[in-house]
């Protein structure tokens, strides 16, 4: 797993941040300010920085050119300011991603995952196995010992979700808005039947429903 540096002078969402990405096997380094930023930067083998642009006593912009200056580590900018001039010059210098404030926490993993796979430290989910089952992501498709098992794209791209996001606890509101999108008019209930599905042609233990809140992918020793 990575080790990443949390940049957010706001502590409450500096440790919101950390809680959520640390069952995922990360190692988190929070700072709280741009001078100890770039001071745990220098002395961290860093994987990727998620970095606010408001700080004290130096700004993230000035942060993400120091940074620029030694390393191509992937950055994601997170931040309240939204508006196109300070993306634009964000992007200039050479930031990797932009999130806005207030931001899903789950967008947030997804970027960071992808960040990562990118840049070679969290390759690419290709296949994996479940007892006698193997998955097959990027083909979509899934087969036991008795051959090919009837599973729909969507099915296959659930599972992926939550094996990214291992330990954590996905709620059925940010499950639909990751498959299916924001506007998309389906309830809460067809993530509970996606579920139901995969448990039962795979044959899955490993997806624990959290009651009153969503699922996540737990693997028990």
């Amino acid at each position: 797993m990575a080790t990443i540096l949390i940049v957010e002078d706001d502590r409450k969402t500096n440790e919101a941040i950390c809680e959520y990405l640390k069952p995922a096997g990360h190692t988190l380094i929070p700072a709280y300010d741009g001078e100890e930023a770039f001071r745990l930067f220098g002395v961290n083998s860093i994987d990727l920085v998620v970095l606010d642009i408001m700080l004290p006593k130096i700004s993230g912009l000035s942060v993400l050119q120091k940074i620029r200056s030694e390393s191509a580590v992937p950055v994601l900018m997170l931040t309240a300011i939204g508006d196109e001039h300070t993306q634009v010059k964000s992007f200039d210098q050479q930031a990797d991603d932009y999130m806005t404030k207030p931001f899903s926490m789950v967008l947030l993993g997804r970027r960071i995952t992808a960040l990562l796979r990118r840049s070679g430290q969290s390759p690419q989910l290709q296949k994996m196995s479940f007892g006698d089952v193997t998955v097959d992501f990027s083909g979509y498709t899934a087969n036991d010992s008795g051959g090919k098992i009837d599973i729909m794209p969507k099915e296959i791209d659930l599972l992926r979700l939550l094996v990214e996001h291992k330990g954590l606890v996905l709620t059925r509101s940010q499950i639909l808005d990751d498959l299916w999108g924001v506007d998309c008019p389906i309830t809460d209930r067809t993530v509970d039947t996606y579920i139901k599905n995969l448990r039962k042609k795979l044959r899955l233990d490993c997806i624990v429903t959290v009651k009153g809140i969503g699922y996540k992918y737990e693997v028990r020793e």
